[in-house]
């Protein structure tokens, strides 16, 4: 059964609970691996949401029909 795609908040979340585990003398060498290779994927799908959420908000900061186009008269 695939994992639901979790929105940034949840896997902000998620991270944080890893890295607490990963603090805690608790886990093993095996389950420390597979937290920090779940993190490690967790982080990249963090890192691509801000970027598509920061790319969205410079196209909508663009004056209406200006994509960053240059509409001077020459």
């Amino acid at each position: 059964m695939p994992k639901k795609k979790l929105n940034y908040e949840q896997a902000l979340a998620r991270l944080e609970e890893i890295a607490a585990l990963l603090e805690g003398q608790d886990v093993g060498l095996e389950e420390s691996l597979k937290l920090l290779e779940e993190g490690n994927k967790l982080a990249l799908e963090c890192e691509a949401m801000l970027k598509t959420a920061k790319l969205t908000i410079e196209k909508d900061a663009q004056p209406d029909g200006d994509e960053g186009e240059n509409h001077e008269s020459v």
